[in-house]
């Protein structure tokens, strides 16, 4: 993989500012925010697009990581993984087997977070083309077709810092180390 080498410095005054907020917030900046905030729409873009995931999607904290899982499983995403597997146990409390199957490649029992996981690692890995049938089945559980546009908007987020992950190669932070992941 690429590993992009850049600077210590960040210069942009966008940049500085959401690493400043973040770190105030959270106690620290991680590292993929550090690494994309060196080009300041990347790092605006994917902060303001991840806050209106949580505020807007329509999914409970619990779908948002599987989501979130999903797509970085998907995508290789070691980093993501990772965090997101920190933030599913401390934060969003997926049950533990759910954010297991899915670090695994494995099925979910839970048939609706099942179908959300199936339906997102499909888009992410057909760039957004399923068949119908798999729209249907997704529609089938009790999501609503704008679930599928929030689905959407999830892939986005998550997309982002992936490909950034893969370009810079943060290193996983302290906070998420017990939860290193890689892929099967």
């Amino acid at each position: 993989m690429a590993n992009l080498k850049l600077a210590d410095g960040i210069s942009s005054p966008i940049s500085k500012a959401i690493i400043e907020k973040t770190e105030k917030a959270m106690g620290f900046a991680p590292n993929m925010y550090v690494k994309m905030g060196h080009n300041a729409a990347l790092l605006d873009a994917y902060t303001f697009a991840y806050k209106s995931f949580r505020s807007n999607s329509g999914f409970t904290p619990i779908e948002q990581e599987v989501i979130f899982l999903s797509v970085a499983y998907e995508n290789n995403c070691e980093y993501c993984m990772s965090a997101h597997s920190f933030v599913a146990d401390a934060m969003s409390m997926v049950p533990p087997d759910v954010t297991e199957a899915i670090r695994d490649g494995k099925e979910i029992e839970d048939a609706k977070l099942k179908a959300l996981s199936r339906l997102t690692r499909l888009l992410t890995a057909n760039a957004g083309h399923v068949a119908q049938e798999e729209i249907d089945n997704f529609l089938a559980v009790g999501y609503t077709e704008s679930a599928v546009l929030g689905i959407i908007a999830g892939i986005g987020v998550k997309t982002m810092s992936n490909y950034s992950n893969h370009n810079t190669n943060p290193e996983v932070d302290v906070a998420f180390a017990e939860r290193v992941w890689k892929k099967i």
